[in-house]
């Protein structure tokens, strides 16, 4: 007897969905926007399967003020660097109407030269932030409580950093 579920070579279902379970790990992304610094201004943690180009604008909109010269804080970035997920013709107009320069390479194309060395920063977060093994694997069955951790785990990478004695 199959069991209640179709099999997944049938039509309609051409990849096997995880059954739920009562434990283990559960699979996440972690979307991230940084500064050039790798300090992390905003994650978003969603499923495996979202695609990565509709968490673009929420990313965007979610930096918080950014203290600098006199007068209102900055609230967008200058320009926004993206891997090939985040590639979409209606988001680059979108950045481009709120005066940020949409630095994105194009599906199907080679990669913009020299972009790695700018999106080693972002990596680097990426690796300070998977340091913490509890962000790695995911096994809180509560979302809310994984999303603490993260922002614990930003709060700790940010006081790292200012920690630090700047040489100079």
């Amino acid at each position: 007897m199959r069991g209640w579920f179709p099999h997944p070579r049938e039509k309609g279902n051409p990849i096997p969905a995880r059954r739920r379970s009562t434990g283990g790990r559960r699979a996440v992304k972690h979307h991230l926007i940084c500064d050039r610094h790798g300090t992390p201004l905003k994650v978003i943690t969603t499923a495996a399967n979202v695609n990565d180009v509709t968490q673009t604008l929420p990313l965007v909109d979610g930096i918080p003020p950014v203290a600098g010269r006199p007068g209102q804080p900055r609230r967008r970035p200058e320009a926004l660097l993206g891997d090939k997920g985040y590639d979409a013709n209606a988001h680059r107009d979108e950045l481009r109407h709120r005066r940020i320069l949409p630095i994105i390479s194009r599906k199907g194309s080679p990669n913009i030269k020299g972009l790695g060395k700018l999106r080693y920063v972002v990596e680097q977060t990426f690796a300070l932030l998977h340091h913490f093994k509890r962000l790695a694997v995911r096994w809180e069955c509560r979302t809310d409580l994984h999303d603490a951790f993260v922002s614990l785990a930003c709060s700790l990478i940010c006081w790292r950093r200012l920690r630090k004695p700047k040489n100079g």
